[in-house]
Order: C-alpha cells, then structure tokens, then sequence
C-alpha cells in the first residue's frame, strides 16, 4: 500500500530520538516504522548515485568538511500512523523535513517472503533507493517500507 513516509535529520546527539519521539507520542502519533544512519553516509551515497566522483562536485578540504558537517547529524526515516498530524507538529517544531510516497507491505514473518518481495520488483525493472523493516521473533506478520524509483509501478504490482 503507498504511504508517506517522512525523512528528516537531527543532530546525532544523546537524546534527541527520544525527544522527538516524546514529542510525536505527546501528540498521539505513533511511529509504525523507523531506520537511522548516519547523514555523512547518505550525503555520500547521494554523490555515488549521482554517478560523480565527489572530487568533481567539490574540492576535498569542501568535502572533508561537508562530510564532517554532515557526522554530526542523523538520518531519521519514519513511517506514521498520522502523517498530515506529524507533518504540522513537525513544522510547528521548526523541523526540516521531506514527506515521499513509499509502498509500506504487512508481509508473512518467514524465510524467503522478503526475496519473494524483492524479487518481484526486480522482475518488473523497479530499482529500490532504500528498504527497512522489522518483526518481533514469533510474530505471523512483519512491517516492510520500501522506497522504489517508480512509485506507480510499485503500487500496481501490489494493488491486489
């Protein structure tokens, strides 16, 4: 099913998951999904997709210090049960923020169901950018989010 997910960053600091946790939680929302990275990973694999040496967008001491900049902060991808609730409380918050469509699938919490997945995308030419999810051990079902190239595509495969 095509959801919105919400990508912002924070700084990678102690405490700062929790607060904005509590603050979602205070608001009544709830976080049905969540992955974490570093933002200097990101910010470097936004220069490899692009097909770009990084010395090329930028001199290394510029790199070295964005990449430097950029350890300092986190990557937080989120999926809610209230986005358009997220989203204002965010904004209130002064958060920087990107909302994006991303296929959010209940799958059977059993071996070889996440290549089944996968591999369908793959036989319809869809590139996923990025996967992440999660089941408790013993659990029938588990949350997957993926976040394909082409959205509409990925939606009509799973529309059934």
């Amino acid at each position: 099913m095509v959801r919105t997910g919400v990508q912002l960053f924070l700084e990678n600091v102690p405490g700062e998951l929790g607060e904005l946790a509590e603050m979602l939680g205070n608001d009544g929302i709830n976080i049905d999904a969540l992955t974490i990275q570093d933002a200097s990973a990101y910010v470097q694999e936004l220069f490899k997709a692009r097909g770009r040496s990084l010395k090329r967008i930028a001199p290394a001491a510029s790199y070295g210090s964005m990449q430097k900049d950029s350890a300092d902060y986190a990557l937080i991808r989120l999926l809610v049960d209230e986005t358009d609730k997220a989203i204002d409380v965010l904004s209130k918050e002064g958060f920087l923020f990107d909302i994006m469509p991303v296929i959010a699938l209940e799958i059977d919490n059993k071996p070889g169901t996440l290549a089944e997945m996968a591999k369908r995308f793959g036989q319809e030419g869809i590139n996923i950018n990025y996967v992440y999810g999660s089941a408790l051990p013993g659990d029938k079902k588990s949350l997957f989010v993926f976040s394909p190239e082409d959205i509409d595509a990925a939606a009509k495969i799973y529309e059934e």
